[in-house]
């Protein structure tokens, strides 16, 4: 059970006109088709009206216009968002109070703001910086020299390799690893000689990175990840790779050794993208789609499989493919 809170009060802190009973306690969060009557649930568009009608929730969140007769509604621009406002109300997170477990180790000429936590058996590395507020979980490494800016929040068992830099506000969830070395090698007399990787990795404010994600230092320079790009689990990024902000990155995508990518890129799960490519501010790759290397995808309308195409265009050769075959067979 969260906080209750009325209707009225979820109004206000949403800047938002409300319709209904709007002295009705609401202390959850839930989906339209487990809500019950002490829930809020959202509804996005007239496609799922017939859902929010059926549904029990004491309060919806839904856009103006929408046709909802005899229900409690508060009105607002972007339901998905104003539901994450309103969890965020109803569930305050519990912030523990800063100490540093005495089982971590500590090296020399650490830099630390006020309000740092530091759990068990983590260990941080000479001279690193932490800014205030932060919190490093439980067996969490920090290499030497690296830096961490303020209210940031790395989960259990997060490894930043020496001198990795990351930004402030900035999530790290358990097992993602932070500045391993690039697939960096050279070919001489038959064998494969490791190219030493001796640049860093850069994540930027606000950024965040989820469970078991890799992300490459640079060979020579650094790997960057722009502010508000948010990464899901379990994907590897390489080498030199240059990413800008605000970019979602869903789970099982893999990008090569330095490629660039642009401002607001979507790109969906199990996506390959070869090296050298570029991928423009705006552009949207499609699940499992294949990026080959040094191509450059180009905003517009959303690339799919592989290699990549419009998707119009990826529909069609699909279609004569299923055709061509039915025609075999008859």
């Amino acid at each position: 059970m969260g906080i209750a809170k009325t209707v009225e009060q979820l109004a206000r802190l949403l800047d938002a006109e409300a319709e209904g009973d709007l002295h009705a306690r609401i202390s959850g969060a839930a989906q339209l088709e487990t809500a019950g009557e002490a829930d809020v649930s959202f509804v996005e568009s007239e496609r799922n009206a017939d859902e929010a009608l059926a549904s029990r929730a004491g309060c919806l969140l839904a856009p103006a216009g929408l046709k909802l007769p005899d229900r409690t509604v508060i009105r607002v621009r972007n339901p998905r968002y104003a539901m994450a406002v309103v969890i965020e109300s109803l569930y305050p997170r519990l912030t523990p109070k800063p100490e540093i477990h005495p089982t971590a180790q500590i090296g020399d000429g650490v830099v630390m703001g006020d309000g740092v936590g530091i759990g068990a058996y983590a260990v941080i590395g000479v001279g690193c910086r932490i800014g205030a507020r932060t919190r490093i979980g439980e067996a969490s490494v920090l290499g030497e020299r690296s830096v961490v800016g303020e209210d940031c929040l790395l989960h259990p068992r997060v490894t930043l390799y020496a001198g990795s830099l990351v930004g402030a506000r900035v999530i790290l969830h358990s097992g993602s690893v932070i500045g391993s070395d690039g697939f960096g090698y050279t070919r001489e007399a038959g064998k494969y000689h490791k190219f030493p990787q001796i640049g860093t990795v850069e994540l930027g404010d606000d950024v965040e990175i989820g469970a078991n994600t890799t992300i490459d230092r640079g060979a020579l320079g650094p790997t960057r990840v722009g502010r508000g790009t948010k990464i899901d689990n379990l994907v590897q990024i390489a080498h030199n790779v240059q990413i800008g902000e605000n970019c979602v990155i869903a789970s099982q995508v893999g990008i090569s050794g330095s490629v660039v990518i642009g401002d607001n890129v979507v790109i969906a799960g199990q996506v390959g993208i070869g090296d050298h490519a570029r991928i423009e501010s705006g552009v949207v790759l499609g699940g499992q789609c294949g990026i080959l290397p040094h191509k450059v995808a180009k905003a517009g309308e959303p690339l799919w499989g592989t290699p990549a195409r419009p998707l119009r265009e990826h529909l069609k050769q699909q279609a004569l493919l299923a055709r061509m075959a039915k025609k075999r067979k008859d």
